[in-house]
């Protein structure tokens, strides 16, 4: 069976090799398997600085760092309200590779400083209107160390007099749009506000978009580059993606809070309540007296008058007693202590009756009892309804059909405060084409990407990766392992069936009473009062024949008959001794015992 189970497993792994092998034959791309495909996991990902598209009002990759310094503006400006000592803009900036699974030539800007107020900015080649295209804003962001609390978004400031100088950049900067990751606490965001303009006064309010369905916890943690992608769209509707994948969308006309739009109509703030209206439901009954025989101080429960004392109470025993067995300490100080005195433990006289102490009956409940009288509520005659204000024409109301309009974009900034450093930013774009949006990513994050999960990848995940990508080879899989698997442990099932057989028979030989030879000698004895017994001791004789010539062969015994064929170091003792008593050879099977 040996050899089987060998020649099943050679077949496996011939039929595996033989699959690799002439998968790597193919010519047709789409099915090479190669060695080098599945074990090489540090493939080389070649990185090149990312050419921006024409229709790009920013596209920065911060691989350039004269370029940067030229197009990028450190805030000299001081947060307002707040004092001297922290209202500085003194967060320390750099550009510099990632930390981790870098790339040549790939470089990124990094916030450097924690629990500091940081602001950098940088203008458009040319103002974003919004008028026929989409806007499309993208950028990176890799939490080196993680995020403890803090924001990483991104400002799109609004083109005016307050960006015409951006060493004065600030949190007051006015801007259009806000949008990126933001974390304190349990509280994992990702902004998109922007500032609508009220066409009546010229004022500016905050819209909030509403949250995502699903938790955004994973890219504070997880110390990977990740992409977010923002896109409105003429027909004001939005849509934003995290690494590709759309995480939230909706239209800038209902789902953001405050509401663009004010209600038709509001309270009337000048109406008031008349004194005399009445909005209570229900009253007490005025009709409604106490009763004579009510009794408001009967008690809730009151003594059983039917219960008796059980026979045997005890009623002059104390339920616990002071423990006779107890002594008092030898180190026990009268003056520091106080009197000693000993455990109390529970009487053992009361142990053998139905109780001790003073006896009393248990508590029932009084049928007497009402408790406290309160009046009955009745119906009000005199109910009006809840009282509401008039509602009258909203004063301020306009009806904005297109918030898309929003204000121009002159500039980008990041204004910062975080409790976690480290926090990288890359290839930000600002774009009125989505596709030259994927495209710059396709060039950037994407290939980035790709890298961070083949070096995390091990050879098993690969192949299964490699496998999604032609579900055919499944079936393969299926054929070339599954099969000779099976067929393992069929051939394995019925070995260990027929070795239980065996067993089984060499036990039930053991259990016979025909004669089995313990010794050599006796063997020999064996065989003449079998010859002269005559046909009934041929079995016994048969047996002795079979130890013999597995004594003689060259193979090795039988673990059960190995015994019997060694001979005793006292074996011409026992064979002089022979004569002395028949009970030493007897034809009985002699159990073999340890020391022999």
């Amino acid at each position: 069976m040996a050899g089987g189970k060998l020649y099943a497993s050679c077949l496996s792994l011939a039929l595996l090799c033989s699959l690799l092998g002439a998968a790597r034959c193919q010519d047709d791309d789409d099915v090479v398997v190669t060695t080098e495909e599945v074990d090489d996991h540090m493939e080389d990902f070649a990185y090149v600085s990312p050419v921006a598209p024409n229709n790009a009002y920013l596209a920065e990759h911060f691989d350039d760092v004269e370029q940067f310094k030229k197009k990028w503006v450190l805030s000299e400006a001081k947060k307002e309200g707040i004092d001297d000592d922290i209202a500085k803009y003194d967060g320390k900036w750099s550009v510099e590779t990632p930390q981790k699974n870098s790339m040549k030539g790939d470089l990124g800007l990094v916030l450097k400083s924690k629990a500091k107020h940081a602001a950098i900015s940088s203008r458009l080649n040319r103002p974003f209107q919004f008028a026929g295209r989409p806007l499309v804003v993208q950028y990176e962001v890799t939490l080196q160390e993680g995020q403890e609390c803090g924001g990483a978004y991104l400002k799109l400031l609004s083109l005016g007099k307050h960006t015409a100088d951006l060493r004065q950049f600030h949190d007051k900067t006015p801007y259009t749009i806000m949008f990126g990751p933001d974390k304190c606490g349990n509280d994992h965001k990702l902004h998109f506000i922007f500032r609508h303009k009220n066409p009546l006064n010229g004022t500016f309010t905050e819209k909030h978009s509403k949250k995502p369905k699903d938790r955004m916890e994973e890219p504070f943690k997880d110390k990977l580059p990740h992409l977010y992608t923002l896109i409105v769209r003429p027909d004001n509707t939005f849509t934003i993606l995290l690494d590709h994948k759309t995480v939230n969308e909706g239209s800038l006309l209902e789902d953001f809070t405050p509401a663009v739009n004010p209600p038709a109509e509001i309270d009337d703030p000048s109406d008031r309540k008349p004194s005399d209206w009445d909005d209570r439901e229900k009253i007490p009954d005025p009709d409604a007296r106490k009763p004579d025989d009510w009794d408001e101080d009967a008690p809730a429960t009151i003594p059983d008058a039917s219960a008796t004392k059980p026979e045997g109470w005890l009623d002059d025993e104390p339920e616990m007693i002071p423990d006779p067995n107890a002594l008092k300490p030898d180190d026990w100080d009268v003056d520091m202590d106080g009197e000693w005195e000993a455990p109390l433990i529970v009487n053992p006289r009361c142990e053998q009756a139905p109780g001790c102490g003073e006896w009393k009956p248990p508590s029932v409940s009084n049928p007497a009892y009402k408790g406290k009288w309160r009046t009955p509520m009745i119906d009000n005659p005199n109910y009006k309804g809840k009282w509401k204000p008039q509602r009258i024409p909203n004063p301020d109301f306009f009806e904005d059909k297109n918030p898309f309009r929003m204000a121009d974009i002159g500039a980008v900034g990041f204004e910062l405060w975080s409790m976690s450093d480290m926090i990288l930013f890359d290839n930000i774009i600002v774009t009125d084409d989505p596709a030259g949006a994927a495209q710059w990513a396709a060039e950037t994050f994407d290939i980035k990407r790709r890298k961070f999960e083949k070096e995390g990848e091990n050879l098993l995940t690969r192949l299964i990766n490699y496998t999604n990508e032609r579900p055919w080879l499944w079936a393969v899989y299926v054929v070339v392992i599954g099969l000779p698997v099976v067929l393992l442990i069929v051939m394995c099932c019925t070995s260990s069936s027929q070795e239980k057989e065996e067993q089984r028979r060499a036990a039930e030989a053991k259990k016979t009473d025909a004669v089995s030879a313990d010794y050599p000698d006796e063997a020999e004895e064996d065989q003449q009062e079998a010859a002269d017994a005559g046909p009934s001791t041929s079995a016994a004789s048969k047996g002795d024949l079979e130890v013999k010539e597995a004594q003689g062969s060259g193979d090795e015994a039988p673990l059960l008959n190995r015994e019997a064929v060694r001979p005793p170091d006292d074996a011409e003792e026992r064979s002089g001794d022979a004569a002395d008593g028949d009970a030493r050879h007897s034809p009985r099977k002699r159990t073999l015992r340890k020391d022999d």
